[in-house]
């Protein structure tokens, strides 16, 4: 699988992750994550690299995002959404996944720190 990262242009956290990944001299391909979020496959592949760090499907929300709050996603979580609908939901709509969102053949994470993208890059 070649290296993935979906970012949003106006992010400051992905073009920092950017820039980390240059000045490492990683080969990827940079997707823009709102005109093209991740597959449904790559969700679901993100999702399990999150389940062996101890996550659930919530860590792939965007959780400060104006769409995150004005689509009541946290009370819909609350009241019982499940991971199929949550990957239904994301895949539809770039903005409320959680960027970047690097996926690589070694694993993927979402959110940028710098020691799990050395051990991904």
């Amino acid at each position: 699988m070649p290296t993935k990262i979906y970012a949003y242009q106006n992010c400051s956290t992905c073009q920092k992750a950017l820039k980390y990944a240059d000045a490492k001299g990683a080969k990827y391909q940079k997707l823009p994550i709102v005109e093209t979020p991740p597959s449904p496959g790559e969700l679901k592949t993100m999702l399990g690299h999150l389940k062996e760090a101890g996550f659930d499907f919530r860590k792939l929300f965007n959780t400060s995002g104006v769409q995150y709050r004005e689509l009541g996603i946290s009370e819909k979580i609350k009241a019982g959404m499940t991971e199929a609908e949550a990957l239904k939901l994301l895949a539809a709509n770039g903005k409320l996944i959680k960027r970047p969102f690097l996926l690589t053949d070694k694993g993927g994470t979402v959110g940028f720190d710098a020691k799990t993208w050395d051990r991904l890059l």
